[in-house]
């Protein structure tokens, strides 16, 4: 990869890390069920999202 397209993965990681805990954190201050559903299914994709990007890093190799 290109040193710009690293940069753009670890902007996208940096981007779904901060979603990642906003959706965490705002799960214990919300009381709607179907809300917290949704939010908890938000924290398990963004978490197989941070699991893909960490892959690409394993094949980062700057030129």
């Amino acid at each position: 990869m290109a040193p710009h397209e690293t940069m753009e993965v670890h902007e996208m990681v940096n981007f779904k890390t901060l979603c990642l805990a906003q959706s965490k954190l705002m799960q214990g201050i919300v009381f709607d069920r179907d809300l917290k559903h949704l939010m908890q299914k938000d924290v398990e994709v963004t978490m197989r999202h941070l699991d893909q990007l960490k892959g690409l890093y394993a094949k980062i190799r700057l030129q």
